[in-house]
């Protein structure tokens, strides 16, 4: 079972998708991000797979959670620093965790 300490292990973060590009090289269709995660933090790298749900016009802007402090991960030719948070829809694709209002910053860690 996890402890309250191992959660406090976990550095998530409010993001703003701020540039999408197609990731063809991905074994599963992906979006390459990138994602501005505040002064703290800075703008990060992500590869996630939205290509289903999401369109990038969608995306652009957008407020994400994101794990900031796991180990950098290479996908194909592409470094992605950061986790984008998502939990699957009935059909096992992603649909992301978003705060419910637009009234906070990038950068706001999740507690």
């Amino acid at each position: 079972m996890a402890t309250i300490e191992d959660f406090q292990k976990l550095d998530i973060r409010v993001g703003k998708i701020i540039e999408i590009e197609d990731f063809p090289e991905s074994r599963k269709p992906s979006y390459k991000l990138k994602i501005d995660f505040g002064p703290e933090i800075g703008i990060k790298n992500s590869s996630a797979q939205l290509v289903d749900l999401y369109k990038k016009e969608d995306l652009k802007n957008k407020l994400v959670l994101g794990v900031v402090n796991f180990p950098a991960r290479k996908i194909g030719p592409f470094w992605s620093e950061v986790l984008t948070l998502g939990i699957p829809d009935e059909n096992g694709k992603c649909v992301l965790i978003i705060p419910d209002k637009n009234v906070v910053a990038p950068g706001g860690r999740l507690y």
